[in-house]
């Protein structure tokens, strides 16, 4: 948390030196910053921080490879003559805890298209899920735990 505090000032600093107090600027003198921290990570960085981005970046590349993917399949079966459906809500056992990745995880799911979380069961275990099509729902069960999950549990943990 400190190198990330660390990396906002540197931020700020190149801001205020710059003199354009403009969102793009914030966020490229943060690239910057996060670019020196790499550079000088052994004496006064942390190499958990880095980690941490590159966990977070490899789980938004997943998620906008699953969005595409949905999106596509979700395409040929609206426009498909002969729309074979088996819509229907199977429950995901949860392996993430903190409300924070069940929310995520179920805010993943939500927006890639074909599936729609509808509920966490009230003791935090299970997540019911829609599917457009759910005629295998154990396939979508293991997709769901190898993939966000995954990679929600390797993030932020």
């Amino acid at each position: 948390m400190t190198v990330f505090l660390f990396n906002l000032l540197l931020a700020i600093a190149w801001v205020a030196v710059t003199g354009s107090a403009s969102l793009l600027n914030l966020v490229f003198g943060f690239l910057l910053g996060t670019l020196a921290l790499i550079i000088i990570r052994e004496p006064f960085g942390s190499t958990g921080y880095l980690r941490r981005v590159r966990l977070v970046l490899s789980l938004a590349a997943l998620f906008l490879k699953e969005l595409s993917l949905s999106a596509w399949k979700v395409t040929v079966t609206v426009l498909s003559p002969d729309m074979k459906l088996k819509p229907g809500i199977f429950a995901f056992p949860l392996t993430v805890t903190s409300d924070f990745e069940i929310t995520l995880l179920a805010n993943l799911i939500t927006l890639t298209p074909g599936t729609l979380s509808v509920d966490v069961s009230p003791d935090r275990r299970t997540l019911y899920v829609h599917a457009l099509d759910c005629s295998d729902p154990e396939a979508t069960k293991r997709g769901i735990a190898n993939g966000f999950e995954r990679k929600i549990m390797e993030a932020f943990r």
